[in-house]
C-alpha cells in the first residue's frame, strides 16, 4: 500500500464514520474507494465490515444520552441483529465469489435508492407518530425484521442503518433521535459480529482494516458531536454520487 492510498482510505474512513452516525450508508463511501484502489469486491466488503466496526461503536457511544433508560429494549433488538449477522456472513462465505460480484451492483443500487428516499421515510414516520397517539413496543414482527436486516448487513453492510430506522419508525413510538441511537448500536453489533467471523475465514486486507478502524472511530465521534449540525442533504448527496459512481465502475469492470 502506498502512502497516498493510505491517506485516501483514511479520509474515506473519517467521512464514512461521520455519515454512518448521522445518516447511515458510510459503506457507500469506503467500499467504492477500496474497489477503485484495486481491491477485489469481496476483500473490500470484508475489510470494510471489520474496519468500520469501531466507527459504529464510537457513534453508538456518542448517542448514549438518547438511549438512557432504554438499554433493556436495545439488548433485545441486539440479539436479533446478532443472529442475523451470523446468517449474513454464512451466506456471503457459502455463495460462490462470482455470485457476490454479480449481485454487488444491485445491492449498491438498492442502498442508493434507500438513501434517496430516507427523508421521505423520516417525514412519514413523524406524521404517523403525530396521528397515532398509541404506544408501540417491541414485538415479534419488529424483531423478525431486525433479524432480516442483520442478514443483509452481514452480507453487505451498506444502508442497513436506513432500513433499521424505517422499520423501527413504523413499529415503535420512540423519537427519531432515539431511533438513530438504536440504529447505531444495532449496526455496531452486525459489523462487529460479521467482522469477527470474517477475520478468521475470509480474505482480509489488514492494513486497510487498521486505517479504517482508526479513521472511522474518529468519524463516529465527529458524527455524534457535530454531525447533527451538518446538512443531511449534503451528506446524502455525497453518498448518492459516490454510490452511483461505484455502480458504474462495478458494472463496467
Amino acid at each position: 500500500m502506498t502512502w497516498w492510498h493510505a491517506v485516501i482510505i483514511g479520509v474515506a474512513g473519517i467521512w464514512a464514520g461521520t455519515i454512518n452516525t448521522v445518516v447511515g450508508s458510510g459503506t457507500l463511501v469506503t467500499f467504492p474507494v477500496l474497489v477503485a484502489l484495486g481491491y477485489p469486491p469481496l476483500t473490500a466488503t470484508t475489510s470494510n465490515a471489520i474496519g468500520l466496526a469501531p466507527g459504529t461503536i464510537s457513534g453508538a457511544i456518542g448517542y448514549r444520552q438518547e438511549l438512557a433508560g432504554y438499554w433493556p429494549e436495545v439488548i433485545r433488538m441486539s440479539v436479533a441483529s446478532f443472529f442475523g449477522a451470523i446468517g449474513g456472513t454464512i451466506l456471503l462465505l457459502s455463495l460462490p465469489k462470482d455470485a457476490f460480484e454479480t449481485v454487488v451492483p444491485i445491492l449498491v443500487g438498492l442502498a442508493v435508492v434507500l438513501v434517496i428516499v430516507q427523508p421521505k421515510v423520516s417525514k412519514w414516520i413523524t406524521r404517523r407518530r403525530e396521528a397515532n397517539g398509541g404506544e408501540h413496543k417491541i414485538g415479534p414482527l419488529l424483531l423478525f425484521f431486525i433479524f432480516l436486516i442483520g442478514i443483509y448487513g452481514g452480507y453487505f453492510t451498506a444502508a442497513q442503518g436506513v432500513m433499521l430506522v424505517a422499520v423501527m419508525g413504523m413499529l415503535l413510538s420512540e423519537s427519531l433521535q432515539r431511533l438513530n441511537g438504536v440504529k447505531n448500536v444495532l449496526s455496531a453489533v452486525v459489523n462487529t459480529i460479521a467482522g469477527l467471523i470474517y477475520a478468521f475465514v475470509a480474505p482480509i486486507s489488514w492494513p486497510v482494516v487498521a486505517i479504517l478502524a482508526v479513521s472511522s472511530a474518529i468519524g463516529g465521534q465527529l458524527g455524534a458531536k457535530i454531525g447533527r449540525k451538518l446538512s443531511p442533504t449534503v451528506l446524502r448527496g455525497v453518498i448518492v454520487v459516490v454510490g452511483l459512481a461505484a455502480m458504474v465502475q462495478l458494472i463496467l469492470k
